[in-house]
């Protein structure tokens, strides 16, 4: 690399670009959060980013800073807001039998 390379910082949410992507990445979230419990609010935090976040605040009902701020790596979003977030994104979560 010489010293006028100039690289970009990787940021996920520049690759969700389709509904079938950000349910991916949302079920990748959801496989690790049995090992980290904030896996699936930043992953939400990452989608909300890659979408258009003050339009994604107004379905949710909350305000694009108060979203921004739940979504956060230091957030701790409730349930609802987590269920809100998805269902404004157009997916919902289901479960199904493992045994």
């Amino acid at each position: 690399m010489t010293m006028s390379e100039k690289y970009k910082r990787f940021e996920a949410a520049d690759y969700l670009k389709s509904l079938d992507d950000v349910a991916t990445y949302l079920e990748i979230a959801l496989q690790e959060s049995d090992e980290d419990p904030t896996a699936v609010p930043r992953a939400l935090g990452v989608i909300a980013r890659s979408q258009n976040m003050s339009e994604l605040a107004r379905r949710v009902g909350m305000s694009r800073d108060g979203l921004y701020k739940a979504l956060s790596a230091e957030g701790n979003p409730t349930w609802s807001t987590i269920l809100k977030v998805t269902n404004a994104l157009g997916l919902r979560f289901e479960l199904h039998s493992v045994a």
